[in-house]
């Protein structure tokens, strides 16, 4: 494996740099030894406090207004990066934008995906070679995202990798529960034994990330950029969980057992709320489960957090934080 140890004042500059992951990746690119630049909207500081941050150049860019103004790219393009980090590319036409304006600029793009660019699973742990089917206009946006940056890479040499992360937790929000949404009043009711319903058998997957574990991935795509140029990695915990997996472990975390009733999705969705209701449909019916091994094998990617170890640190932090009463 080759790679590039030469961080020494290389400028890098990251989109979305105050955001969840940004929180903590600004960080430690700084302690790894770069020169950052974090750009954001300036409307919100870091989720977590590190003293790396009286390093970082903060520069306030509204991306959604620059683009409406042609002018996004070229900003980021004066910031005289070596490398970007862009942790908030929504729309083709945003990935388009930047390539176009960082051509022959840059030594490498580091895009953040989603696990998301495939549709239901055909076989598990699905790999990043497997035929990309996405439902949703989410997931289908970010797989032509990648799609352009794949065919950017093979055609024009453009130096590009994309990282998929599965379902981001950490410090400072609540992490998607065992019925597939973000109603931390789950975790509370698991917390004291009550009845939790769950959809179907419960055997449908979620699948967690640690917020600083794609942290980790984008760093170490920056430093073994020789074998991650052109590719594309799945960022996520080593293993899933089922539903009823995962809300048997957090009850038996909490000292109680669980209390599971299992209901028809038609029956389950009128206990909850329109909006939570297709929150949960939505991640039943990816039920994604994804193999980390491509990650590991070419730039060492070592997730630090299981799911459960990732949701756990989450919710504790609810927890003290008074968000969450159990």
């Amino acid at each position: 494996m080759k790679a590039s140890n030469d961080t020494e004042r290389k400028r890098v500059v990251v989109i979305g740099g105050t955001g969840h992951i940004g929180s903590y990746l600004v960080p430690r690119l700084v302690e790894s030894g770069y020169d950052v630049v974090s750009v954001s909207r300036g409307s919100r500081n870091p989720y977590r406090h590190n003293s790396a941050w009286s390093q970082v150049e903060q520069v306030e860019i509204d991306r959604r207004k620059a683009e409406k103004e042609g002018t996004f790219g070229d900003r980021i393009r004066k910031l005289e990066p070596e490398v970007v980090m862009d942790l908030i590319c929504y729309t083709p036409e945003s990935a388009e934008k930047l390539v176009n304006a960082l051509r022959s600029k840059v030594q490498h793009l580091i895009l953040c995906g989603t696990i998301w660019i495939h549709g239901p699973s055909e076989s598990v742990p699905t790999s990043e070679e497997e035929n990309r089917k996405p439902i949703g206009g989410y997931g289908r946006k970010k797989a032509t995202i990648e799609k352009i940056l794949h065919r950017e890479a093979r055609q024009n040499g453009f130096p590009a990798t994309v990282l998929h992360p599965g379902h981001i937790v950490g410090e400072g929000w609540a992490p998607l529960n065992p019925t597939g949404n973000f109603d931390t009043e789950v975790f509370a009711d698991l917390s004291q034994g009550k009845e939790v319903a769950i959809p179907n058998l419960g055997m449908e997957t979620v699948h967690h990330v640690h917020a600083d574990d794609v942290a980790q991935a984008f760093l170490k795509s920056a430093y073994n950029w020789n074998d991650a140029l052109g590719e594309s990695f799945h960022i996520t915990s080593p293993r899933a969980l089922t539903l009823r997996g995962y809300a048997e472990s957090m009850a038996e975390w909490f000292g109680q057992e669980a209390n599971l009733n299992f209901l028809p999705l038609e029956e389950w969705e009128e206990l909850v709320s329109e909006e939570r209701a297709e929150t949960t449909k939505d991640h039943i019916f990816h039920s994604p489960n994804c193999s980390i091994k491509k990650a590991s094998d070419k730039i060492n990617y070592q997730p630090r957090y299981s799911s459960l170890q990732a949701v756990k640190e989450s919710v504790s932090w609810l927890i003290e934080n008074g968000e969450l009463e159990v």
